[in-house]
């Protein structure tokens, strides 16, 4: 792994801030007194105040959509009932890996976020959700080290890309599988046990409680992401980290929003990349261009991306942007959760036409029928994978007509001579 780095925002390799290279990314587990002394679980006196304050910083929820942390806390906060506050640090997305890293390494700063919400929405149970050991094990020594007042519990569950949905966190929470469900209703109407719930990224709950004990900082805390950067390139002057004539390992950094992906890439070893895979597998595939795109929101999704988890997988003049799209497609078909027939069925096709067409075996239509599916399944299915693999498709077809029409003649070097698509390039370790 090359690490876990921060970013100034001029571009220079270094500490963002003591407060959030300190708190988050130096090395080693979270120390309960050294959390404590740096104003770690305070008293709440005002929680409209801080609910105000994270508006106002414009906090967006980490998990993927983006969505404003203050208005979905404020849904469950208005919706009647008493509310339980989830932490979700199940990372469906094979390339993503701050949830994890987060829950093992800076559990009382999680912690503290769930406390907080609670206070601020009137919750008196809390939960957190995972699927890693390691993690699980942090968190329940971090909650022996200061136990809360508030009732929190962990639920572990089995990992797989659609565990962390918010319907199936709810669903195998109380009882069932980590499986999707039909809305509405929403979990901030009806959520663990009916009542309503706040299902929030552990990332999104540990910034809260950054907000919270540095308000000074808050626009800071709120303007920068966890980053997972990933790829199989050796990259030509290569940043920190890189093995010469071997793959380059992967990174977790910490980036305020707007900084170029081609920054990002040079830092991290892979100056060389020709394309990026964007947000895990939700983001799409993109090439020409790709290096002036921001690290936002509402920038890549102007270019026709998403930012995600915040995951990014760098794709080399070795790779093809063809088989890469196969892969991803075949390893969302295989994870699909087989509840709803469309998905069963969309994912299946895609995967099974970029397979043939990565392989240079695909009929004359395939392109057409491409084409087609990624403008007809988006939004069909009770959870975002189908919507992930049309964004694959359709982006692939995008920005790659060329390579993709060449494939419809023959398979290229890379593809004829590729692994079989289980997803493996994707999958990331936890730093």
């Amino acid at each position: 792994m090359t690490g876990v780095f921060s970013l100034l925002p001029d571009g220079r390799p270094g500490l963002l801030a003591p407060l959030l290279s300190g708190a988050w990314l130096s090395g080693g587990s979270e120390d309960v007194s050294r959390y404590l002394a740096a104003g770690g679980y305070a008293p709440l006196t005002a929680p409209d105040r801080l609910l105000d304050r994270i508006a106002a910083a414009g906090l967006r929820g980490r998990g993927g959509a983006g969505f404003p942390a203050a208005v979905k806390i404020r849904a469950v906060r208005d919706a009647p009932g008493r509310a339980v506050v989830v932490a979700n640090g199940e990372e469906g997305e094979p390339g993503s890996v701050k949830d994890r890293w987060l829950l093992r390494h800076r559990p009382h700063t999680v912690l503290d976020g769930i406390r907080l919400v609670a206070a601020m929405t009137g919750a008196e149970r809390g939960c957190v959700y995972l699927s890693d050991e390691p993690a699980e094990r942090a968190v329940h020594r971090a909650l022996a080290e200061c136990p809360p007042r508030l009732r929190i519990d962990v639920v572990r569950t089995e990992h797989t890309y659609v565990a962390g949905e918010e319907t199936a966190v709810v669903r195998r929470i109380d009882g069932g599988p980590a499986l999707p469900t039909a809305k509405p209703p929403r979990p901030f109407e009806s959520g663990v046990g009916g009542a309503p719930t706040l299902v929030a990224n552990v990332e999104t709950l540990a910034r809260i409680a950054l907000i919270y004990s540095r308000p000074e900082a808050a626009l800071a805390v709120a303007g920068t992401h966890l980053v997972t950067l990933s790829g199989a390139g050796a990259g030509a002057g290569a940043g920190a980290g890189a093995r010469a004539g071997a793959g380059v390992a992967p990174a977790l950094a910490e980036v305020p929003a707007g900084t170029h992906l081609k920054v990002l890439a040079d830092l991290c070893g892979h100056g060389t990349a020709e394309a990026v895979l964007l947000g895990g597998l939700f983001g799409g595939l993109h090439g020409p261009g790709w290096t002036d795109l921001p690290l936002d929101h509402d920038g890549l999704r102007s270019a026709g991306a998403a930012l995600g988890c915040g995951a990014l997988h760098f794709l080399h003049p070795d790779d093809c942007p063809v088989g890469v799209a196969g892969e991803a497609a075949a390893y969302l078909a295989a994870q699909s959760a087989r509840q709803c027939g469309v998905c069963v069925a969309g994912t299946g096709a895609l995967a099974r036409t970029l397979t043939s067409l990565a392989r240079g075996r695909a009929g004359a239509d395939s392109a057409d029928q491409l084409h087609r599916w990624s403008r007809q399944l988006p939004g069909r299915g009770a959870c975002g994978l189908l919507d992930a693999g049309a964004r694959i498709v359709a982006t692939l077809l995008a920005h790659f007509p060329d390579r993709v029409d060449a494939h419809r003649r023959a398979a290229c070097r890379a593809c004829a001579g590729a692994a079989p698509e289980d997803g493996r390039r994707f999958t990331v370790p936890v730093p």
